[in-house]
């Protein structure tokens, strides 16, 4: 049986909106779990070096896109209020349930209070993944596609010593 995408588009529209969310987050949450697959076995035949290298690239590509596309698609100003919605937007903020986000001062800041991917290297005995510089580069591309006008600080992110509460802190600023 030969199924079109009208056809599929025609099987989500029937959805109603708590399921077709559901199906969203669902599929969210699979596309974090084949990350954290392929890196895991990455990591366990080449070492977490060769990894982390992959990860990055793919990382930089998704950045890349997600930003054009979001910023497109919801018309989203230039701005550190345009790019607050465009963070919440991304497959990975919206895959962290615990996170926040507020503009003060001139500076917007995103924090991640309670991250999965580390708990869960820990609960399989693994160490803390040191995720700076996949998560700078990514947000560093995201950010030069949004707006070059906007630049990005981490505050903090493993390796960085973290209060338990913040697993990682980034600051946005207009240059």
């Amino acid at each position: 049986m030969n199924i079109s995408r009208n056809e599929d588009l025609k099987m989500l529209s029937s959805l109603d909106e708590w399921e077709l969310i559901d199906l969203l987050f669902f599929n969210i949450k699979n596309l974090w779990r084949v990350d954290g697959l392929y890196f895991l076995g990455i990591e366990e035949r080449f070492g977490v070096q060769a990894a982390t290298d992959i990860d990055v690239k793919c990382w930089d590509y998704l950045a890349e896109n997600e930003s054009k596309y979001l910023k497109q698609m919801f018309s989203l100003e230039s701005n550190l209020e345009g790019l607050a919605k465009a963070l919440r937007f991304t497959s990975w903020a919206l895959d962290h349930p615990s996170k926040e986000i507020e503009i003060k001062d001139g500076t917007l800041i995103f924090r991640i209070t309670d991250c999965h991917t580390q708990k869960t290297r820990k609960e399989k005995g693994l160490p803390q993944f040191s995720c700076k510089n996949v998560r700078f580069n990514y947000l560093k591309i995201f950010v030069d596609n949004f707006s070059p006008n906007i630049d990005v600080c981490c505050n903090l992110c493993p390796p960085d010593e973290h209060p338990e509460n913040v697993w990682c802190e980034w600051h946005f600023t207009i240059k």
